[in-house]
């Protein structure tokens, strides 16, 4: 295998296919990347057995073949290599030389017959939406995927197709995240659970141009085609929570607050708590005020902050990064504040439609907190 590539472009490649890179493995050929040459452009994959990220770009291509090179020793070389066009070049025995500028790097390569492929997805059902809004799609529910292995279903986002409405839902145990897009052109009824870490790869491929996106989903995996990048990962099978009766259908209290003056106030009250001084952050609605407070063992503290509405007599206490966490990721400038009691959930939506809908369960307030 010869070829020669800008060194930005190879750089790209090998960033984004490592992402699909183990660090350790009991299989060493995970531990690498497939590189591989075509007639005028290289491909290079990474794959950990669930996910699978493979692209391309282009390179001037003088003899066609495949290698696999250690992940981390290929990124660490051609990242300090100088700006120019890199040379890589491999011989029989599979040693291979890597030239940019006056720098030369020497590897033993593996051979290419035993890296595993990746699964094979068919691309009979799918959808195509543009990349910009899937990407927000995924880093307004993401947030609230489980990390708790023990229900492995809700460590991941549900994806739901039906009437040309696509709903990306997470849950947790403690919060509730659902975003809604209409998308055209596509018929039928599809639900399926991507995983968290895929979908935050796939977040960070995503470009926020109004480039398209491809998504074909079959029984045991997915298969995403952005650009000349594609991902392949598993799904993750079972039943999910039924978020839809999760959902409070009515509240005492429905106001409208200023997201940005909430999430300032929030943050306020909110500095005397750390990893290991959880308290949660009080909540007191006094007319058209709500009090923030907060008591841990380095102190107290106390703000205020106005809301369009009235509420009187209701007191309720919330985990502070879980309120964050939905008031930042609705990114109105207002919001619908849904409230029913003290032991019942808060619920977020937007002024006008069903954009997103962000629920997050109250804490049991004690008399110190």
């Amino acid at each position: 295998m010869k070829f020669s590539c800008e060194k930005e472009t190879l750089l790209s490649l090998i960033s984004t296919a490592s992402r699909a890179v183990t660090g350790k493995s009991a299989m060493p050929l995970l531990e690498g990347l497939l590189v591989t040459t075509g007639t005028d452009s290289l491909t290079i994959t990474g794959y950990d057995l669930s996910m699978g990220i493979r692209t391309t770009g282009q390179a001037d291509v003088v003899e066609s073949g495949s290698i696999v090179l250690n992940a981390k020793l290929f990124f660490d070389i051609v990242r300090k290599l100088p700006q120019d066009v890199v040379y890589l070049e491999t011989d029989d025995k599979l040693l291979t030389t890597i030239k940019c500028g006056r720098a030369v790097f020497n590897l033993i390569a593996t051979e290419a017959d035993e890296y595993p492929a990746l699964a094979e997805v068919s691309a009979e059902t799918g959808l195509t939406m543009p990349q910009s809004m899937l990407k927000s799609m995924i880093a307004q529910t993401i947030f609230s995927v489980s990390d708790n292995e023990s229900k492995p279903i809700h460590t991941g986002c549900l994806f739901e197709l039906e009437d040309n409405q696509l709903n990306v839902v997470a849950v947790d145990g403690y919060r509730l995240s659902v975003r809604r897009e209409t998308v055209t052109g596509i018929s039928g009824v599809m639900k399926f659970v991507v995983p968290g870490p895929s979908l935050r790869e796939i977040e960070r491929i995503l470009a926020d141009e109004d480039e398209t996106v491809e998504i074909f989903p079959d029984r045991k995996n997915i298969l995403f085609r952005m650009g000349n990048t594609t991902l392949i990962t598993r799904l993750i099978d079972g039943e999910f929570l039924n978020y839809r009766a999760a959902i409070p259908a009515e509240f005492e209290h429905v106001v409208t607050a200023d997201r940005h003056d909430l999430i300032t106030c929030i943050e306020r009250v909110s500095l005397i708590v750390s990893e290991k001084l959880k308290n949660p952050v009080r909540l007191h609605f006094d007319g058209n005020y709500v009090q923030m407070s907060c008591i841990t063992a380095v102190g107290k503290s106390y703000d205020e902050c106005p809301f369009d509405g009235n509420i009187e007599g209701l007191e309720i206490g919330f985990n502070n990064r879980y309120l964050l966490d939905a008031l930042r990721a609705a990114g109105d400038d207002k919001v619908l504040v849904h409230l029913k009691g003290a032991l019942n959930p808060i619920v977020i939506t937007p002024l006008e439609g069903d954009k997103y809908t962000y629920l997050v369960l109250p804490v049991r307030l004690k008399a110190n907190d």
